[in-house]
């Protein structure tokens, strides 16, 4: 038998912030953990999940929910329906110039509403009403309205996600994005933290703009969706996940 290969921390993000810095966050059943629904959408399974775990999971989520499975690219069990799959990559910072930004002001909890509001209108991907809450986001005003913003999500020791990076479209081409990024990367670094991020494989767009300031592609992963079993099968042989 072979030794088990030696995993890097950025394998498997959300199950190193869940059960470290983002602790405070987890609900668990057995070995699977989640965010607080109202947080983030993202959970965590073991690296080498087992039939007890989907179980744990299945039973977590509720009977015949739709689980989103970020970063997942194991094998799902035989009884389990793959509902969706996107393309990923993860990037890490490799030599970004970051730095504060002086128009960059911090946003909170009273900015929810205004912070939901700007989601809606671009589609950065997903963000809950306390989502706000794992960690610094900074945002652009403009007249008064929120017009961009990014911030941190994913908090695996020694590292930091940047999300949610998003433009009005009426202010698009101003280089709002570029400037934030930069901003909540500095105060990443501030910590003695590295920045790194997700995005659709089929992003060009971002996926040149993060090349351009600095950030290195480390891994392809994939975004998935699995709907659970509406009741416990006898057969939990897994089948890879094309």
């Amino acid at each position: 038998m072979s030794a088990p290969r030696s995993r890097h921390v950025l394998d498997n993000p959300a199950l190193a912030s869940l059960t470290g810095p983002h602790a405070r966050f987890a609900e668990r059943r057995g070995r699977v953990l989640r965010y607080q629904v109202d947080v983030s959408p993202w959970l965590a399974l073991p690296d080498e999940p087992e039939e007890r775990d989907w179980a744990d999971l299945a039973a977590l989520a509720g009977p015949h929910a739709e689980i989103p499975l970020p970063g997942f690219r194991g094998e799902v069990p035989r009884d389990w329906e793959v509902t969706a799959r996107v393309e990923g990559v993860q990037f890490v910072d490799d030599g970004l110039a970051a730095a504060p930004d002086a128009e960059a002001v911090r946003l909170g909890p009273a900015d929810v509403p205004e912070m939901l509001g700007l989601v809606a209108r671009t589609q950065p991907g997903p963000f809950l009403p306390r989502t706000v809450e794992l960690g610094t986001y900074l945002g652009i005003r403009r007249d008064g309205a929120l017009v961009a913003m990014a911030g941190e999500r994913l908090h695996p020791p020694g590292w930091t996600e940047i999300s949610a990076v998003c433009t009005d479209p009426a202010f698009r081409g101003e280089g709002l994005a570029t400037r934030l990024i930069l901003a909540v990367a500095h105060g990443i670094r501030e910590r003695g933290e590295t920045p790194f991020l997700h995005t659709s494989a089929r992003n060009t767009t971002a996926i040149r703009l993060y090349e351009s300031l600095g950030f290195r592609l480390r891994r392809r992963t994939a975004f998935l969706a699995a709907r659970a079993p509406r009741r416990p099968a006898d057969d939990r042989a897994a089948v890879p996940v094309p």
